[in-house]
This record gives structure tokens, sequence and C-alpha cells, in this order.
């Protein structure tokens, strides 16, 4: 079995549970079928100022697990978010179809 790690903590350090939230790549409100909805490969567990940018589409991971930015994510909240010094997260292979979808909803939306 392979063991992986994609926590809020490897981001920022934070292992209070209350300030961790899991958080859906794609929105529960756009998945097609209830078991994308509770696919476990559809979310990750994030500190609430990660999940927050990333249900907003202001942040993203790329297939190495990399944070990246939304042009239109503010200077300030890059800053507070420490995107800059982010380590990856670990992904599994799974997750590469929903953060695709995630990170094209990034790309559509600063287009706008």
């Amino acid at each position: 079995m392979m063991m992986f790690r994609f926590d809020g903590a490897w981001l920022t350090g934070i292992t209070d549970r209350a300030l961790l939230r899991a958080s859906h790549i794609v929105p529960w409100s756009e998945c097609k079928t209830d078991s994308q909805r509770l696919d476990v490969f559809n979310g990750l567990l994030l500190a609430a100022h990660w999940d927050a940018a990333f249900d907003a589409f202001l942040v993203s991971f790329d297939a190495e697990g990399r944070a990246i930015a939304s042009p239109r994510l503010s200077e300030a909240a890059a800053r507070a978010l420490n995107l800059s010094t982010a380590p990856p997260i670990t992904l599994a292979e799974d997750h590469a179809g929903p953060l695709a979808w995630h990170r094209e909803r990034v790309l559509s939306r600063n287009q706008t």
C-alpha cells in the first residue's frame, strides 16, 4: 500500500484540526455523479485560508503538486499564503484528472 501525504500541515505546518478543511477539487455542485462527489481523489485537506483560495480558483496545483497562482490573486494574498515558498504537496496518480479540471477553471476564469 502506497502512503502519501497531501494535507494542510504539509503546506503550512498547521495541524490544528479546527483549522483544516476537506476541499473538493471539482466542487460538489459540479460533480456529475455521486461517486465523483465521494471520490477521495476529488479532495484535498487544506488549511482554511488555502481552502478559501482554492475554492475561489485563485490557487491550484500542478501535476507535481506545486502551488500555482491565478493572476487574479493579489500580492498580499500570495504573501499570506507563503506561495513562493510553499512546498509541493504529494499527490496520488488519481488526483491528476480532478486537478487538471481545476487548473482549466483557474485559467478560464482569468480570461474574463
